[in-house]
């Protein structure tokens, strides 16, 4: 039986997208041979309510497996915007729904974040055939274990953060590497063990600065004059926990606050006298060749999924559990989010080590 299968990949871009790409498509043409279609759409979301996309051919999906980005093209289209009807008078839900037909689509593949998996879930609400597959270096998709790209990123912070050490050792510094995570501090919390931080700043654990700055005196005393901080770029401190975001938006606005990051590191040069300074690999974070680890995975989800297009298995997103591959169904996943709960085993890992947590 011939198959028409769509795939588009929404969101921020990551190590892995392209790895996962080759595995659906390597696998269906395993499955399926001359009686699969596999239909590229551009850009993600966007591309399917402007109908941009194209019947590909196998050759497209060769040499990839190392390539970081994206061969389709990605953009963000926010959730919250799909059944707004803007200016352009374009309604979003039923475009997608029409080119989707038009692409005479068996089903769509989805590769993405929680942003993404709310959009596939809403489309398999609509009656669409939708396969979900989780990709975020935050790893904070629920119901999985790990997603690719987290782990292409956390080689990527941890190298940033080794690469500090030698500077703050040589002059004395306290080094501040802000690392990427809005909501969720897997990335810093992994990245910062591996690096050998000496604190960790994660957004699901507000901090006071008070902590943070006994915890270099205490390195100071101990003949340690250089400390290394690994901080989540959405942390914010006890106080503004209790203020709505909105709230800490207009406060940190009043005080000129550029960024959390460098607001600690004024405060810990005015409360310690310390010399202290900021990085920030920024981008990088998402940017270059996948690791073998995040090729691996990309693989085991892709092949899974074009399981799933033979099995008929939709409204479902792909999922590592307990070591083992399986899914979720999106309905039970869409808009919850997996953050860094409290007693975490490697928040007792970093303690053990006297890592403070601030």
């Amino acid at each position: 039986m011939k198959k028409r299968v769509g795939i588009l990949t929404s969101g921020g871009d990551c190590p892995g997208l392209n790895a996962t790409i080759r595995g659906v498509a390597k696998a269906l043409y395993q499955r399926f041979g001359e009686d699969v279609t596999i239909i590229g759409i551009s850009n993600g979301f966007s591309g399917l309510i402007n109908g941009e996309w194209r019947e590909m051919k196998p050759y497209e999906f060769s040499g990839i497996l190392t390539v970081g980005g994206t061969i389709l093209g990605t953009k963000r289209t926010p959730f919250k915007l799909m059944r707004v009807v803007g200016e352009d008078e374009v309604d979003k839900v039923a475009e997608m729904k029409k080119n989707y037909a038009a692409m005479k689509l068996d089903c769509l593949l989805c590769l993405g974040g929680n942003g993404t998996h709310k959009t596939a879930n809403l489309l398999a609400e609509e009656g669409l055939n939708i396969i979900g597959l989780p990709k975020t270096i935050d790893n904070d998709i629920y119901g999985t274990d790990v997603t690719f790209g987290f782990h292409s990123a956390v080689d990527i912070a941890t190298e940033a953060i080794d690469r500090v050490h030698t500077t703050a050792g040589s002059h004395s510094r306290c080094m501040l590497v802000e690392l990427m995570g809005n909501k969720a501090g897997w990335l810093t919390l992994y990245a910062g063990i591996a690096g050998g931080a000496d604190i960790i700043l994660i957004p699901e654990r507000p901090y006071t600065i008070e902590k943070v700055c006994a915890a270099i005196e205490n390195r100071a005393k101990q003949g340690k004059h250089f400390s290394i901080l690994a901080v989540a770029e959405g942390v914010y401190d006890v106080k503004e926990s209790r203020m709505k975001k909105k709230e800490r938006l207009a406060k940190r606005k009043e005080e000129g606050i550029t960024t959390a990051t460098n607001r600690i590191a004024r405060q810990i040069e005015e409360m310690t006298g310390f010399e202290t300074r900021t990085c920030v690999p920024g981008h990088t974070q998402r940017g270059g060749s996948p690791s073998p680890y995040d090729r691996v995975l990309a693989t085991q989800f892709g092949s899974y999924a074009a399981k799933m297009v033979e099995d008929g298995n939709f409204g479902i997103t792909v999922a590592m559990k307990n070591n083992h591959v399986g899914e979720n169904k999106l309905a039970d996943i869409a808009g919850k989010s997996r953050l860094v709960p409290d007693g975490h085993g490697m928040l007792e890992v970093a303690r053990r080590m006297g890592i403070s947590l601030g």
